[in-house]
């Protein structure tokens, strides 16, 4: 469940770290009652980092395939045979 906190919560910089690991999930900083920031783990951001970059590369395959732009797949295990110089 996210967690929103004041900005006067970031003042206490070991316990706002301690939940960003244990709850694996971003914390929502408020100021003045309004969203302003937010905080999280540098692995949550790291997966959330890898998940964005494999939906652009879905996405781009889904355009590709529209577009009718495939290749062939005994074609490029040739190539890859070739460039290897052994069966993959």
């Amino acid at each position: 469940m996210p967690q929103i906190r004041p900005i006067t919560d970031l003042r206490n910089t070991n316990d706002i770290s301690e939940l960003c690991h244990s709850s694996m999930e971003p914390i929502f900083i408020t100021k003045n009652g309004y969203g302003d920031l937010v905080v999280m783990s540098m692995d949550k951001y790291d997966e959330l980092i890898r998940k964005a970059e494999l939906y652009e590369k879905l996405e781009l395959a889904e355009q590709q395939m529209e577009k009718g732009e495939l290749l062939d797949g005994d074609a490029v295990f040739e190539e890859l045979t070739k460039k290897y110089g052994k069966k993959v």
